[in-house]
């Protein structure tokens, strides 16, 4: 099914619901987005590169951002433990005991989570209503930005354990093989 719309004087976009490899007077999510040259066509492909890399960067940040909270909150577990443990040594002779030590709550600073969360959300909905065009060199421009940014922005590291007792392997590390949703 394809349909041009005709924007006063202008020749139309060509928006296309099948496959198509669309270049001139293709659009693009509004009829501002309306390519007019190659050259244009060319920008467009590559700010969709550029996206969708930072896309993966962003899921890396929030990745990121989760694991710095989570060291700090461990420190901050450590650090309590340290100070428990040298006020049971002081007060060994105290009537009393030790003073228990306070809960530890994981602090969590959301709002910045949640803009994080948003942000990334906001931007693959973009790059799947881009995809959903169905033009060829949208699509291709998508796969080589998901690759682009695996590979700058997804440098995992893997850790294998291996058990004294039967010498099996455990691989430890790899929390998501696929991330889905973010």
């Amino acid at each position: 099914m394809d349909m041009n719309m005709d924007h006063g004087g202008d020749t139309g976009c060509k928006v296309s619901m099948l496959w198509n490899w669309n270049t001139i007077d293709a659009c693009f999510l509004s009829s501002s987005w309306h390519i007019h040259s190659e050259g244009a066509f060319a920008a467009t492909c590559i700010g969709v590169i550029v996206m969708v890399v930072v896309l993966e960067a962003l899921r890396r940040v929030g990745k990121e951002y989760d694991a710095l909270i989570l060291r700090q909150f461990q420190r901050h577990v450590a650090a309590q433990r340290l100070a428990a443990s040298k006020d049971k040594n002081v007060n060994a002779t105290s009537c009393c005991g030790p003073p228990e030590p306070e809960e530890a709550t994981p602090n969590r600073p959301q709002l910045t989570r949640s803009v994080i969360h948003a942000v990334q959300f906001g931007l693959a909905y973009i790059v799947m209503l881009l995809a959903m065009y169905f033009n060829g060199y949208i699509i291709i421009s998508i796969i080589i930005g998901a690759g682009i940014g695996k590979f700058l922005c997804d440098w995992m590291v893997h850790k294998v354990l291996i058990d004294g007792e039967d010498g099996a392997a455990k691989v430890v590390g790899i929390e998501e093989p696929t991330v889905c949703c973010g």
